[in-house]
C-alpha cells in the first residue's frame, strides 16, 4: 500500500479518545498503527519516548518546523508544541497499515483538510463538561493552574465538534468502542 488512510480521533482532554484508540489498536493490530506525535512537553507517568510520544526539545522541534518535517503542528499550551511528522505517516504506510491518530482538535482538522477523503475525522463527545472536568481533576497529574487552562481549552474545543465527519458520543465506553470499530471498518473497507 503506497498510501493508506488516516483515522483521526480528536476531543478535549479527558473525553476518552485515548482509551478508544487503544481499544482499536488492540482489536485491529494488523490493519492500523498509531501515529506517534512529537512534543516538547515532559513525559507523564509511565509514558515512553518513541512509544507514546517523541519527546524532543523546543529547539529540535522548531528546527524540524523550519525543515518542513511536520504535516501539522501547533503550540497547544503556551511553550508546549505538538506535531505530526511526515516520516511517521510514511513509516506506517510502508508497513501496509492505515494510520490512527489521537490528536488535539485543531490538529485533527488540519489533517482532515490536508488529506480530504483519505481521512476520517472523528470527534469524541464527552457526556458533559462537568464529567470532563471530573475526569481531568481525577487524573491527579496537573496543577490547579494547568487544570484551569485545560478546562478553558476544553470548552473552546467542544465548539469544533460539527466540523468533524462524525461525532462519537462517549456516554458509555463499551458502546463508544463498538461504534468506533464499525466506523473504522466501514472507512478502511
Amino acid at each position: 500500500m503506497k498510501q493508506g488512510k488516516l483515522i483521526i480521533f480528536s476531543a478535549p482532554s479527558g473525553a476518552g479518545k485515548t482509551t478508544i484508540v487503544h481499544h482499536l489498536l488492540n482489536k485491529f493490530p494488523d490493519k492500523i498503527s498509531f501515529s506517534i506525535s512529537a512534543t516538547t512537553r515532559s513525559a507523564r507517568g509511565q509514558e515512553v519516548d518513541g512509544k507514546d510520544y517523541y519527546f524532543i526539545s523546543n529547539e529540535d522541534f522548531l528546527h524540524k518546523v523550519a525543515k518542513h518535517e511536520f504535516v501539522e503542528f501547533e503550540e497547544v499550551y503556551t511553550g508546549t508544541f505538538y506535531g505530526t511528522l511526515k516520516s511517521e505517516i510514511q513509516r506506517i504506510w510502508d508497513e501496509g497499515k492505515h494510520v490512527i491518530f489521537d490528536i488535539d482538535v485543531e490538529g485533527g482538522l488540519r489533517l482532515k483538510k490536508k488529506y480530504g477523503e483519505n481521512a476520517l475525522a472523528i470527534f469524541v463527545q464527552p457526556p458533559s463538561l462537568d464529567v470532563l472536568k471530573q475526569r481531568l481533576a481525577g487524573r491527579g497529574t496537573d496543577s490547579e493552574e494547568k487544570l484551569k487552562e485545560r478546562f478553558a481549552k476544553a470548552e473552546k474545543e467542544l465548539a469544533y465538534s460539527p466540523k468533524f465527519d462524525v461525532q462519537l458520543k462517549n456516554f458509555d465506553l463499551e458502546i463508544a468502542c463498538k461504534e468506533a470499530e464499525d466506523l473504522l471498518l466501514n472507512f478502511i473497507g
